[in-house]
């Protein structure tokens, strides 16, 4: 076979991206070899970036049926080996570009991804779901989506996915995102619960160890280049609201309750928080919101949970910061909600023409309207001194 061929075969191998990192295998230096004999067989030598990748099967078959579409190509036969330490350490500096080690990429002053904090006064609020349908439905717009679990003692976002025993693959001392599939598209996901060695084990720390975390997360981790980045908060307004301000202050947040008094009133406390640490609140979502009644029809709602919650609290806080702070949503009691966390797959995707899913999915369309660019960031620039 001519050189000609050895080309087209390269050339099919830079369309495969490793399925973590999201960038092409011939980039990261994976293809070690590549052997066309006479007859048009190739034999292909990838390097894995672990011994035993979770993945090594799809790069199996994206390789494979990469190479079977080269004309020519009679049979395809893939060896898989292990990259070495000095490559594995070659691959990290590659990917990070050459930044600082703990640098966190959403909080340089160029950063175009959108960050998104989903915030509760309480917990049993539904925040968790509001924010996997959230950044399901981003997806589902061709979105590039992240979701860090930092509900560091409730960690419940891996299993609203389907990836509760999924552990995340690490090179050297960078951690690769696990992805979540679905119809929606490929969301990125990290939380506590898949670095814990066992899915039961109990995450006891304190307010030092929540920071160390939280900062691990989102700077050993590579995300690669999101459109848009959600954080599921703890509720209240503890050590990771305030690490979160400290670390992302450009993060926007969106306040999640109840229609009822008592979780309207403590969700406010969780805005003010926010707004303390100098971040803004784009919006507010009142969960559980009504019970379509199933005799009437959804005309007829039952309102289970009181009523209002969700103004009041857009009342309250647009008054106390002095600019509009929207009820972006207003989402009713649905078996298909609690379902859908159940089983790993978010409403959106499940049974996207039901009422709790249209009402998601409108807020996820107005958080995603509000752009992606740089105004109103700070840009971290100094006046220079008068000539």
């Amino acid at each position: 076979m001519t050189s000609p061929a050895l080309e087209q075969i390269n050339a099919a191998l830079a369309t495969v991206n490793d399925p973590e990192i999201h960038k092409p295998i011939t980039d990261l230096g994976m293809v070690e070899s590549v052997d066309v004999d006479e007859a048009g067989g190739v034999r292909v030598r990838v390097l894995l970036t672990v011994a035993g990748c979770p993945l090594k099967e799809t790069i199996t078959r994206d390789v494979t049926a990469a190479v079977h579409k080269v004309p020519g190509v009679t049979g395809v036969s893939l060896d898989l080996g292990v990259m070495s330490g000095d490559q594995r350490a070659g691959l990290q500096e590659k990917l990070r570009g050459g930044q600082a080690q703990k640098e966190i990429p959403f909080a340089r002053p160029g950063s175009l991804t959108k960050v998104f904090a989903i915030a509760s006064g309480k917990g049993g609020v539904g925040k968790s779901s509001v924010t996997v349908n959230l950044a399901a439905a981003m997806a589902r717009r061709g979105m590039r989506v992240g979701i860090l679990d930092a509900d560091i003692y409730g960690h419940s976002v891996p299993a609203m996915l389907g990836v509760g025993d999924a552990r995340p693959t690490q090179v050297e001392d960078m951690i690769m995102p696990v992805p979540a599939l679905g119809s929606s598209g490929e969301i990125s996901v990290i939380s506590i619960g898949m670095l814990k060695p066992r899915r039961d084990q109990v995450v006891a720390w304190r307010g030092p160890m929540l920071d160390r975390a939280l900062v691990q997360m989102l700077s050993d981790v590579f995300w690669g280049d999101l459109d848009v980045l959600f954080l599921d908060l703890p509720p209240g307004t503890g050590d990771i609201a305030i690490s979160l301000g400290q670390h992302l202050p450009n993060a926007e947040v969106v306040v999640v309750t109840t229609p009822q008094e008592a979780a309207a009133e403590v969700a406010e406390r969780a805005g003010t928080m926010a707004s303390m640490m100098h971040q803004r609140v784009v919006g507010v979502v009142e969960n559980m919101s009504f019970l379509p009644c199933p005799h009437c029809g959804p005309e007829h709602r039952l309102e289970v949970f009181g009523s209002g919650g969700g103004r009041r609290v857009a009342a309250t806080l647009s008054s106390r910061f002095g600019y509009d702070v929207p009820v972006i949503a207003e989402v009713p009691l649905d078996l298909s909600l609690r379902e859908g966390g159940d089983s790993g797959v978010p409403i959106v995707d499940g049974a996207p023409e039901t009422p709790a899913a249209v009402a998601l999915t409108a807020a996820a369309r107005t958080l995603a309207g509000r752009g992606r660019g740089l105004a109103g960031m700070q840009l971290g620039l100094s006046p220079a001194g008068r000539l």
